[in-house]
């Protein structure tokens, strides 16, 4: 039996401690996880990227600087009583580095700028606020009220909106394509500034959303994009590593 951690000298085994993560739903994240760190290794290892002793001492050190590990006897018993190895610490290292070395290739500066020329439309984005109303009529004498009184909206949606953004006037800020609903989405994004939608309801009918849309921004490249694309472009490349192995569960 091998103990994970000892409460008042009873021991907390191995098996248990898997148990109570797969019955609390942490375990398949933890094992996703583990299999996208591995899957970056391999592709970083067949795409010939190299990892220097000098890189992993650099590593090392800055590793214990952070834990206050001072002198090697510290190091030491920092890892005796984790029960890893020097070995297992260095090759722990040298995975970290090949993991951050493939994905500063996959996910560099050319290739943000190629995914986003290629994909520009998928990162227009609008500004939006709405009003959420648990019965179609509501929503339809909202819609008139409105058409009359256009400035009215922010004070309706404090008053009547059912939504947690009643408190902001409706105000759900800044989205990209992909985050309203297919058919909410195709409506709202061509629709002009100041326009107002809907009602749109539930598939079950049990509430109805009015959208107005505040601005309109085209794509542009900035740092808040790049991330996304940075995103998308790690998840497709794991995407495409997984489905060059048999990844089974056990």
């Amino acid at each position: 039996m091998t103990a994970v951690v000892k409460i008042d000298g009873e021991a907390i085994d191995l098996v248990e401690f898997m148990q109570t993560l797969k019955l609390s739903g942490q375990f398949q994240g933890l094992v996703e996880q583990f299999v996208r760190d591995r899957l970056a290794v391999q592709g970083a290892k067949k795409q010939g990227i190299h990892v220097s002793p000098e890189e992993v001492q650099e590593r090392a050190d800055q590793f214990r600087r952070v834990h206050g590990l001072h002198r090697a006897s510290d190091t030491n018993k920092y890892l005796d009583a984790m029960h890893v190895s020097l070995e297992e610490f260095e090759a722990h290292i040298i995975d970290t580095l090949y993991q951050e070395k493939v994905m500063q290739k996959v996910c560099g500066d050319e290739a943000v700028r190629g995914y986003f020329k290629l994909n520009s439309p998928r990162f227009d984005s609008i500004e939006v606020s709405h009003i959420v109303l648990d019965s179609e009529g509501k929503a339809r004498e909202m819609i008139s009220v409105l058409g009359d009184d256009p400035d009215s909206f922010e004070d309706m949606a404090r008053e009547h909106s059912i939504a947690n953004t009643r408190e902001r006037g409706g105000l759900i800020g800044k989205v990209l394509r992909g985050s309203l609903r297919g058919d909410v989405e195709a409506k709202v994004f061509n629709a002009a500034a100041g326009d107002m939608l809907g009602p749109f309801s539930t598939s079950d009918r049990s509430t109805y959303e009015i959208f107005r849309v505040n601005q309109k921004h085209p794509a542009s490249l900035d740092e808040d994009t790049a991330t996304e694309v940075r995103r998308l472009l790690r998840e497709d490349w794991l995407r495409a590593r997984a489905h060059e192995h048999i990844i089974e569960p056990c």
